[in-house]
């Protein structure tokens, strides 16, 4: 599996349209969604699930004013249950055969973060679709996996948490062996490095793009809150202190990189898993979730210097928070075949 920095041929979004997961708040979302399609359009292909042709000319109208250059933007008739494109979409992986490159989808079952939100029926075959699609050969391993709940360095470490993947409403028969070899064999790597706790609100169970992410084969970003009386302090705090002794597949130790928690986000009465980890790295670019001007700016200068040759962009967040999730959530990589 490609690290996310990998040039990218395309993004992957589901378009949002289940009121339910914004109530009272689903308005400004679709906007959230043109403006990062406004974004990306310049640096990759953008492709949009759609349910038929009345969504489709929904966002064609949304998207009209950015006078996007023709291509940038496919629209899709993959109907979807909800908007959350790193769990349900595909996962790319790649190799290298005969001095060819080829690529695969790895299509994991989907159960909406362990039956919490059903029906899921249309997500859970939105990679294999995909496949169809482009006629790219996909891979079932039969376990319930999240896009969100793991991250790669695109050099054979891969990093989750123990309070998802381990979590008995997802695979309950089977041992961390037994997930760790699934995730050797479908993606390629042969180091895996579990952290605990994932931050308050998460509805996930703790993915870990709320809390730790790859930003080069050897560097990670955490996120650390400073209050000792957040809820948050005890968990990132252990986070961190693995982080400190952990190494890549090589043996070499990591670099690690903090990044600060935005102040407690709520709303009507609910704390929000608002984590500045939970950006996007595009070509040219990385779409940083904003909720906190100050804590904004010092998320987005310690970023900025670890990707020099993108332009870091701070994008509003707070609503599409509502929906317990940012930019990452909904995005979905598609690499590049290199």
């Amino acid at each position: 599996m490609p690290a996310e920095w990998a040039p990218h041929r395309g993004t992957w979004l589901s378009w949002p349209h289940c009121e339910a997961s914004w109530p009272g708040k689903f308005a400004p979302v679709p906007g959230i969604f043109a403006e990062m399609v406004r974004l990306l359009a310049p640096h990759e292909e953008v492709h949009i699930n759609v349910s038929g042709p009345d969504m489709a000319a929904d966002v064609l109208e949304l998207l009209r004013p950015f006078a996007l250059a023709p291509g940038r933007v496919v629209l899709h008739e993959n109907p979807t249950n909800d908007a959350w494109c790193r769990d349900h979409g595909p996962c790319f992986v790649q190799r290298a055969l005969d001095g060819r490159a080829e690529q695969a989808i790895v299509d994991w079952d989907y159960n909406a973060w362990g039956g919490k939100y059903p029906p899921f029926d249309l997500d859970d075959v939105i990679p294999t679709r995909i496949g169809a699609a482009y006629d790219i050969p996909v891979f079932h391993p039969g376990i319930v996996m999240e896009g969100g709940s793991l991250d790669v360095n695109g050099a054979g470490t891969l990093i989750t948490t123990e309070a998802c993947l381990l979590h008995p409403n997802r695979n309950p028969d089977l041992s961390r062996e037994d997930i760790e070899r699934c995730l050797r064999d479908y993606l390629g790597v042969r180091q895996v490095l579990w952290l605990g706790e994932g931050i308050v609100g998460d509805d996930t169970d703790g993915h870990v793009d709320d809390l730790t992410r790859f930003t080069d084969q050897q560097t990670v970003v955490t996120v650390v809150e400073d209050d000792p009386t957040d809820d948050n302090y005890k968990p990132l705090q252990e986070n961190l202190k693995r982080l400190a002794s952990m190494t890549d597949q090589d043996g070499r130790p990591l670099r690690v990189v903090t990044l600060p928690m935005p102040r407690p986000l709520d709303h009507e009465g609910q704390r929000l898993p608002a984590s500045y980890a939970n950006f996007y790295i595009a070509n040219g670019v990385v779409l940083l979730p904003a909720y906190d001007p100050p804590r904004d700016e010092v998320a987005r200068a310690t970023l900025q210097e670890l990707f020099p040759t993108r332009r870091v962009i701070p994008l509003d967040a707070v609503d599409l928070a509502w929906g317990l999730g940012a930019f990452h959530c909904v995005s979905q990589q598609w690499p590049a075949l290199t």
